[in-house]
């Protein structure tokens, strides 16, 4: 990995963020830490339910308030805390620093205006120079995606998904921002569609050099374009390393059952092995370790005890009893 000697350039701690309703306290993200370093891709997996998008949306300060609140942590970018930010503060980042590149392409482009002028309108927001300035770097980048820039004047409608998801990256892209967040960006697309779109983002970031947190419950996805992985679970990180220590030396229980429920090329199992249960009830979660009603290496202390980041080798950290 050619990544170990750049600096961190995003670094969470202990990012708490909680939904106040009438039900009860949704305890969406609880006490999560990690790092990003500079042009480094980082993946967080793990079921819907387990905390990602609220995690993304938390880094961009995007959490709906109410109900949502961010209860504790900081969130350091470049040396500045985004928590301490007020909401004008915060969008001189959102979209040069920090873009995010959301799941569903249909909602997250403006129906009524061409996608050129779309791109163009954050270029602007964030940049000086004048419209035709704007309106060539919006031309730029949707060639650099690979859509012809003679198609800037047409509406999103006049686009197919992978297409509109294009535009999408074209204009998270357009201030070369230090980070990209992509929350399952390719979800909503087919499936051959779906590795165009990594393979373009995966060149860009590699052309531009960009940050990125990929965000996303396909494991396949992450073993293409991740150097590292965060596997999250009932709103905790509870395995985090290189690529090659979660895929190769899994350690938390509840990483192996993702794996165990994946089909296999190379073994020739009779059936897949299922985890069992579901996700707690973020109103309601477990004492002791979250993944214990479900686990298959429960002990007694899994009931009671919560468990602690422990590192099985460098750089490698799991939350679970077994290692302690």
């Amino acid at each position: 990995m050619s990544h170990k000697n750049h600096d961190t350039i995003l670094d969470v701690k202990n990012l708490t963020i909680h939904y106040i309703t009438d039900e009860g306290v949704v305890k969406a993200v609880n006490d999560i830490s990690f790092s990003l370093k500079e042009s480094e891709t980082l993946g967080i997996a793990g079921e819907t339910g387990a905390g990602k998008t609220t995690t993304a949306l938390g880094l961009m300060g995007l959490v709906p308030d109410p109900p949502g609140k961010v209860i504790d942590g900081k969130i350091v970018f470049n040396g500045t805390n985004l928590l301490d930010l007020n909401n004008s503060e915060m969008r001189k980042y959102r979209g040069k620093e920090l873009s995010m590149i959301f799941q569903d392409p249909m909602t997250a482009l403006n129906p009524v205006m061409p996608v050129g002028d779309q791109i163009a309108e954050v270029i602007r927001l964030h940049e000086k120079g004048s419209r035709a300035d704007a309106n060539n770097k919006a031309a730029e980048m949707l060639e650099l995606v690979g859509i012809p820039s003679e198609r800037m004047i047409e509406y999103p409608n006049q686009f197919s998904g992978g297409m509109k998801q294009r535009v999408i990256i074209a204009i998270a892209l357009a201030c070369k921002p230090n980070v990209i967040i992509a929350d399952e960006p390719t979800t909503a697309l087919d499936v051959t569609i779906q590795a165009q779109v990594l393979d373009l983002m995966n060149d860009l970031q590699h052309k531009l050099n960009t940050a990125m947190i990929m965000i996303t419950h396909d494991l396949g996805v992450l073993a293409e374009i991740c150097d590292r992985v965060a596997i999250m679970y009932a709103g905790q990180i509870v395995e985090i390393g290189s690529l090659e220590d979660i895929y190769d030396h899994t350690k938390h229980p509840y990483t192996e059952g993702l794996f165990g429920s994946l089909p296999n090329l190379d073994s020739k199992v009779d059936r897949l092995t299922p985890i069992y249960g579901l996700m707690p009830d973020p109103t309601n979660l477990p004492k002791g370790c979250p993944f214990h009603p479900r686990c298959s290496k429960k002990m007694p202390e899994c009931e009671t005890m919560v468990p602690e980041d422990i590192e099985v080798e460098p750089g490698h950290f799991v939350k679970c009893l077994l290692y302690k």
